[in-house]
């Protein structure tokens, strides 16, 4: 049997869980998680290696309509996405009825849909409502057919075996493009990042989330048994009255996001790990086209 070997791009709005669900098909954490919207900036590659071949997933922006510079290069990624993958998978939140973002995303895959697999998540979530998707996809997205939509669970579990079956099944042949131990292709400075940059979002409020990256300024790696990694890494904000809402009082907002971002990092990495976490300005970031560049397209 000729291996199967494609790339396939994760779409959907904003919250619908789309990096949860990579994370749970890897079996490993490859996407940051949160509870804020659009958490995801960057096109995060997730691989699985089964015995039929390989799938690298690419989680990408929810999309939003928006003007707003930021927002319109987080659609850039997605779009790109998109147009370089062999598969589609659509996630939808069971527990929210579609709406005109749903609706948008829909319209996107309509020249699609032969290529697209549809997984309805949430199903473990208060509310959760499969006929109203498998509905909505009826109407928006007539060409993808019935069997290609799944209730799934990126939480529970729930569904997720059926729904890489299926997206094998129509997965193209091909030689596979990672060595079977990978289950992600991000670079140790980047997946670093990421991981400050979750711990921070999920402990400060309104909109500084959106207002702040993290930078891995400098690293050094000891060879040894085990390794020791080394990390000087700073949270950038938009204006100097953010800096206090970070470090919080005494430091104690940014002393817990630098234990929990170490704990996790040590979690994945087996190295020793130190971590020297700074907080610091980047006047207007969302809005100059250099940094979007470089911390988007990358």
């Amino acid at each position: 049997m000729k291996k199967k070997s494609a790339f396939a791009a994760i779409v959907g709005r904003p919250s619908v869980g789309k990096s949860t669900l990579l994370n749970k098909m890897c079996g490993e954490k490859v996407a940051i998680v949160s509870a804020v919207p659009q958490t995801t900036r960057n096109a995060i590659r997730g691989i699985v290696n089964r015995e039929q071949g390989q799938l690298v997933f690419v989680d990408t922006p929810g999309r939003h309509n928006s003007e707003k510079k930021f927002n319109k290069k987080l659609m850039e990624v997605s779009k790109r996405a998109l147009d370089e993958s062999d598969l589609v998978l659509y996630v939808l939140d069971a527990s929210r009825a579609p709406g005109a973002e749903e609706e948008e995303v829909a319209a996107l895959l309509v020249p699609l849909a032969e290529k697209t697999i549809a997984a309805v998540n949430k199903m473990d979530a208060p509310g959760a409502d499969f006929n109203r998707a498998k509905e909505f996809l009826s109407l928006r997205l007539p060409a993808l057919s019935n069997e290609h939509c799944f209730a799934v669970s990126a939480n529970t579990g729930q569904g997720i075996e059926e729904l890489l079956s299926a997206l094998y099944a129509i997965a193209p042949e091909g030689d596979i493009l990672y060595g079977e131990e990978y289950y992600t292709d991000q670079e140790v400075d980047f997946r670093i990042a990421e991981i400050i940059r979750e711990q921070a979002i999920n402990r400060l409020y309104q909109e500084l989330p959106h207002c702040l990256y993290v930078e891995v300024a400098d690293s050094e790696f000891t060879e040894g048994d085990p390794g020791k990694l080394w990390v000087r890494a700073f949270i950038i904000v938009e204006r100097e009255s953010q800096k206090g809402m970070v470090v919080g009082k005494g430091g104690e907002i940014i002393k817990a996001i630098r234990l929990a971002a170490l704990k996790e990092i040590r979690r994945i990495f087996d190295w020793k790990v130190e971590l020297d976490l700074r907080v610091k300005t980047g006047k207007d970031w969302r809005h100059k086209d250099h940094t979007l560049r470089r911390l988007i397209d990358r």
